[in-house]
């Protein structure tokens, strides 16, 4: 029996060792419709007041507060965009839209239900204060306020007031180029039919889902043989031009079990073997961009299509790439990449907040324990009275994909023989809410 070199490290070990060794890209300029969900690299300046001008916050007539209680006369309109060029003097008023700027010498806007309109005339109320009714310059914003910190997420609010402050670019993380690649010979294209022994390569697709949504810019590489040289050609090839490369399979101690010996040959491998279930076979790299000496040609069609989506022009940024190495089972595959890569992806990116969100839920189930490894189990959730309950959605095999379709979150249950018992109020870390 082969045993592994790498030490079992403590799955909280392994995501700090994760998170430290890997890099923040560096920033470019976008286009705002190019920046929603992207992560703002610097802090954003208003570079003048918002509103630029004072506005009407209502529909009526803008008028001085010192003619209160007098029949004024009208002397035009201000709407929005198409302002009153005149200048509001005692007992005269201009007709204001919501919107509209309110003219020189007015100082407060009276409520168009308020007031007695006759032809040209206007009648106001007795008694008028100064400053109602309108917006004044800079009452959101000041001129040199930041607006926005950096780490934001750009999301529709935070489009909206950069375009307000007349933000046509922002500055933001750039979005990490991932390389993804499945490695085995029994793996055959989906939509093939597998011959005796073969099976449908799913974690491709899985993880592609899975990085889109955590924000990368992805490569597929397509499926690699259990062969050293090949692999090696193609893993080179594209770290060319990729900040990060994500496989699956290939980690664990077989004799064909060839990414980890590739990884350590090309970089240094941090994390090699994890006391998590599932996943124990998870490793993590760093590598050295360029890698020194490294080339190769592009691997051939035959490995699944060849390489999909490469962009041309220049190398990553930074001198770090990074390389995770994920279990073939498909489970272990997408729990490995919620408590490891996920993370990582959103650190490259310049986020904040770098993990999913956590909430105390009620066990409705007893949650049993493994003795050496800290066990991720997929529950689903449904809502009782003020709790959420989360429920086993069933046999939590590694190889088993059902068990994370439709799950709502993942709970930790710790190492050691107690288990978690039906009642106990546990974090759960949330996938999508019911």
């Amino acid at each position: 029996m082969r045993v592994s070199a790498y030490p079992l490290i403590d799955a909280d070990e392994a995501a700090l060792l994760v998170l430290e060794h890997t890099p923040v890209l560096g920033p470019e300029r976008v286009q705002l419709a190019d920046a929603i969900g992207r992560v703002l690299a610097e802090d954003l300046v208003a570079s003048g007041p918002l509103p630029a001008f004072p506005s009407s916050a209502v529909d009526g007539y803008a008028v001085r507060a010192a003619d209160a209680g007098k029949t004024l006369r009208v002397l035009g309109e201000s709407s929005a965009g198409r302002p009153f060029d005149g200048t509001v003097t005692a007992g005269t008023a201009a007709r204001i839209l919501t919107g509209g700027v309110v003219p020189d010498g007015a100082d407060c806007v009276v409520m168009v239900e308020h007031v007695r309109v006759s032809g040209e005339e206007v009648t106001v109320p007795p008694s008028l204060v100064a400053g109602n009714n309108f917006h004044k310059v800079g009452d959101d914003v000041q001129a040199g306020d930041r607006i926005l910190s950096a780490g934001s997420q750009l999301g529709a609010a935070e489009i909206g007031i950069a375009a307000a402050t007349g933000h046509a670019q922002v500055p933001v993380r750039k979005r990490p180029r991932v390389a993804l690649m499945s490695t085995g010979d029994e793996l055959v294209e989906v939509g093939k039919t597998p011959r005796h022994g073969q099976i449908p390569d799913s974690n491709r697709w899985a993880l592609l889902a899975s990085l889109r949504e955590a924000g990368a810019d992805v490569t597929l590489l397509g499926i690699a043989p259990d062969e050293a040289e090949p692999l090696r050609r193609v893993v080179v090839e594209a770290l060319e031009r990729a900040d990060a490369l994500v496989t699956s399979g290939g980690v664990s101690v077989g004799t064909h079990d060839l990414v980890k010996p590739l990884l350590e040959s090309l970089g240094t491998v941090h994390v090699g073997r994890v006391k998590l279930k599932p996943g124990k076979p998870f490793t993590f790299a760093t590598l050295p961009s360029p890698l020194a000496g490294e080339g190769g040609p592009t691997p051939p069609d035959s490995w699944g299509g060849g390489p999909q989506g490469l962009r041309g022009g220049g190398r990553p940024d930074g001198d770090t790439k990074v390389a995770f190495g994920l279990p073939g089972f498909p489970v272990s595959s997408l729990v490995t990449f919620e408590v490891f890569v996920r993370p990582a992806l959103r650190k490259m990116q310049g986020f904040a907040q770098l993990h999913r969100p956590t909430l105390p839920v009620r066990l409705g189930y007893d949650a049993r324990s493994t003795p050496d490894r800290t066990e991720y189990q997929r529950v689903t959730l449904r809502r009782e009275g003020r709790e959420l309950i989360a429920e086993t959605t069933g046999s939590q095999a590694s190889s088993r994909l059902l068990s994370l379709a439709g799950a709502h979150a993942l709970i930790r249950v710790p190492a050691g023989d107690q288990g978690l018992k039906s009642g106990s109020i546990v974090e759960a870390m949330i996938l999508g809410l019911p």
